[in-house]
């Protein structure tokens, strides 16, 4: 689907119009995580737009063949595809049409509304907005964006373990949340260009654990159902492509409860003030559940892949 370097061509390409968001040595909390390893945050939930995806988005609008159409941009999503698409649009004054789930975070989508795009709720589970914003995009002639089987916002996404490779360059392992696939997919590519012994850690949720379901029988699942309610993780299947990605280069997937993230949530406010989404706070959650096998003296990076006020109103 993608190699090192599409990755390498996408952090230049994108370089002018996302953020080198900053790492911060976890230290000085009340309440430790447990275990004699370091821990490293990668605060991705300061990027434009409030999460990595403005990587993969800008990504996709830039390394495209020709200029935007007219009818501008559309996609689906669960909240943060959908506020990149809606930022990346906006930057290239076109218009932009995103579907949601009713699962969306009131907040995310009073956020895209503020960012001038247009929303359409649509269905319970990310697949039936999908099949909506692929129906709009024939429709109208708009050029879709999908939040994950697209090599361009694979690639873009995967700039993001440069960054940390960059900045962490003695990391062992990384902890990142799986939603679709297409974040862990393109970070860990780039992170095993660069030093195959990393670890790579995906974390999923216990309510829609397609990927682990999927590794686990070595070919991709579609789940019966989905009974989680963090809307960006929902994703009842991977993509083939994402899929053969991540069976190479992910180590192991660990699954967390919601109330495990919502409690993630609220220990990043408490402890650091930092302003995190359930599925931003899927890595701190991983590590709090003490299931993980780390080492002592092992340096973990954890991506805090989103922001949102779940930790601070919860």
């Amino acid at each position: 689907m993608i190699t090192i370097a599409d990755v390498e061509v996408a952090r230049k390409r994108i370089a002018p119009h996302v953020r080198r968001t900053p790492v911060m040595a976890l230290a000085q909390t009340r309440e430790a995580l447990g275990g004699a390893y370091r821990v490293t945050l990668k605060l991705e939930c300061l990027q434009a737009a409030g999460s990595f995806k403005a990587r993969g988005a800008m990504n996709r609008l830039l390394g495209g063949p020709t200029k935007p159409p007219k009818a501008g941009l559309v996609t689906a999503s669960g909240g943060n595809h959908g506020l990149a698409v809606a930022r990346t649009a906006f930057v290239a004054g076109i218009p932009a049409m995103v579907f949601l789930p009713r699962t969306a975070s009131p907040e995310k989508v009073e956020k895209l509304r503020e960012w001038k795009a247009h929303v359409d709720i649509v269905g319970h589970v990310f697949e039936h907005a999908n099949a909506a914003a692929m129906d709009y995009a024939g429709r109208r002639d708009a050029l879709y964006i999908h939040p994950f089987a697209d090599p361009l916002v694979v690639a873009g996404q995967g700039t993001l373990g440069l960054d940390i490779m960059d900045e962490v360059p003695d990391v062992d392992t990384i902890l990142v949340a799986i939603g679709g696939g297409g974040l862990i997919a393109g970070l860990a590519t780039a992170v095993k260009a660069r030093k195959m012994g990393v670890r790579i850690i995906g974390v999923q949720a216990t309510g829609a654990p397609s990927m682990k379901a999927s590794l686990e029988a070595g070919r991709v699942v579609t789940l019966d159902k989905i009974t989680t309610k963090v809307a960006t993780l929902a994703a009842k299947r991977t993509d083939e492509r994402v899929f053969e990605l991540i069976h190479k280069v992910v180590d192991h997937v660990t699954l967390v409860s919601d109330e495990e993230m919502a409690e993630a949530a609220r220990w990043l406010w408490f402890e650091l003030g930092v302003a995190a989404d359930l599925s931003g706070s899927a890595s701190i959650a991983a590590l709090r559940s003490r299931r993980l096998d780390l080492r002592p003296g092992e340096h973990v990076c954890a991506l805090i892949c989103g922001a949102g006020s779940d930790g601070a109103l919860g």
